[in-house]
């Protein structure tokens, strides 16, 4: 079979008979691992990686591989019509702020297709322009052209966190208070699709995840709060769509919040990416920070 880059490992020549699959390819390692799994399945992965997000291993693991910039979804649904694609995926972070940078729209030139779908949106002063409008908006987009986007999860169940605490450091009743405290904060916040981070202490909000991104609400909060020792909750939106923008962890969450001077991140089971979980918490172990992965009925069950 020709590839347009990539070499697939030769125990996935026979499976012929899945389904060839896309993949949407943002930041981080979470891409690699969902594309290796479907692979594993005996998928035909190919994917579009996303202009200065995606990890380039993608060219060597996919069946066929393909950079576009965010603005180019036209070229996007091309490809995957190309190669017979009818359900694909999204998996990794797109950088929202790259929106708002000087002469983005000339390094970012818009196809046809974003300029159909999203100019009225760009220039309208009222329009909601949230994460999820926006990624429902595209995933309309590519449903109008046959193509249906599903959650990487459903691959991938083995990558959500179950719940307990995952670490051999466990939180203090003082920290467990602030977990709930968080939880609440976080979930309001989820809930205005806002973010779905937020830094606490001692009943106190340090800092609410926005644009900017988990790492650096949390570098926020360690400029704040020069004692350290608070506690990071990062949650799933009330309703939650898991096609897109699921909360994502791994060993970068666990040295920013050790470097910012943090204590402990509480995260919502079922419903988190926990990613290289082995690693992750072995960092977390060796960092001194806690991880607890628990829902709203036990965090408040904890805390009483």
């Amino acid at each position: 079979m020709r590839r347009e880059s990539g070499i697939v490992p030769s125990s996935n020549e026979a499976s012929s008979n899945r389904e060839p699959l896309g993949l949407i390819a943002g930041w981080g390692r979470f891409p690699v691992l969902v594309a290796q799994a479907l692979i594993d399945q005996g998928h035909e992965i190919h994917c579009v990686g996303i202009s200065g997000h995606a990890d380039p291993v993608l060219k060597t693991l996919c069946h066929s591989y393909k950079s576009a910039g965010f603005a180019r979804p036209g070229s996007h649904i091309r490809f995957f019509r190309r190669h017979g694609i009818e359900r694909a995926t999204m998996a990794g972070k797109i950088f929202k702020t790259k929106l708002f940078e000087k002469l983005t729209w000339i390094k970012n030139i818009p196809d046809l297709t974003f300029l159909g779908q999203f100019y009225p949106v760009l220039l309208s002063r009222n329009n909601d322009r949230r994460d999820d409008t926006l990624l429902g908006m595209v995933t309309e987009m590519f449903a109008r052209r046959g193509i249906t986007f599903v959650p990487a999860t459903d691959y991938a169940p083995e990558l959500l966190v179950k719940e307990g605490t995952l670490t051999k450091i466990n939180p203090t009743a003082v920290q467990l208070k602030d977990i709930e405290f968080g939880w609440t904060m976080a979930k309001h916040m989820g809930g205005l699709d806002v973010g779905q981070s937020v830094v606490v202490k001692s009943g106190t909000v340090l800092a609410v995840e926005a644009i900017e991104g988990t790492d650096e609400c949390i570098r926020r909060a360690g400029s704040l709060c020069k004692a350290g020792g608070f506690t990071v909750v990062k949650v799933a939106k009330p309703d939650q769509d898991m096609r897109f923008d699921v909360p994502t962890i791994g060993t970068g969450t666990i040295e920013t919040i050790h470097k910012a001077g943090g204590r402990v991140l509480a995260i919502e089971a079922d419903r988190t990416i926990l990613l290289d979980s082995d690693e992750t918490i072995a960092a977390a172990d060796r960092l001194g920070i806690a991880i607890v992965a628990t829902s709203m009925a036990a965090a408040v069950t904890a805390a009483a």
